[in-house]
């Protein structure tokens, strides 16, 4: 996508699939959630549109000019608003412990607004764990706590639930 002195920031490809998923595994562990990662290389590679099939996210990888290694990695996706219509939500943003405090952080997140406006959406979303110190971070760029300032709260239903649900439905139309 675009270049620096010091990083490459551009969309990954299969042989970088091996190292984005180390990345997510340290993301886990810095998240205290060592156990959560259940993807495999061929599931991201499969979502991420790399193997032809239907695209499920944009997977990004930051390069280090110097040693020309995987650093950092972001996953977003297209996402849908019913008020405002088109958004972009960044599912991850992540540095190396060793390689922050140097703009790579920045530049990720850089990289990802303008993609967001380049695709014409209206804003950007993410998720941050409320002790994460990344949150003064995002904010000093401009991101806006909507739990703080709108009272939004993030829900999910998990796969057993859902089957739950499925069921529920099924049993409803018998």
């Amino acid at each position: 996508m675009s270049k620096s002195d010091e990083f490459i920031f551009r969309r990954a490809q299969v042989e970088d699939i091996k190292d984005v998923l180390a990345m997510i595994q340290e993301l886990a562990d810095f998240e205290k959630m060592s156990n959560g990662p259940q993807l495999t290389e061929a599931d991201l590679i499969r979502d991420s549109g790399l193997s032809g099939e239907q695209e499920y996210c944009e997977v990004y990888v930051l390069i280090d000019n110097a040693n020309n290694l995987a650093i950092g990695y972001s996953i977003c996706y297209k996402a849908y608003s019913t008020w405002q219509g088109r958004y972009f939500f960044v599912e991850d943003i992540y540095v190396k412990p060793e390689h922050r405090k140097r703009g790579a952080g920045k530049r990720i997140f850089l990289e990802v607004s303008a993609r967001a406006v380049e695709l014409k959406c209206p804003r950007l979303e993410f998720n941050v764990l409320e002790w994460n110190p990344a949150r003064k971070f995002y904010e000093s760029l401009g991101a806006v706590d909507l739990t703080a300032r709108e009272g939004w709260h993030y829900y999910r239903v998990e796969q057993q639930q859902l089957a739950k649900l499925a069921n529920d439905l099924s049993a409803s139309k018998s």
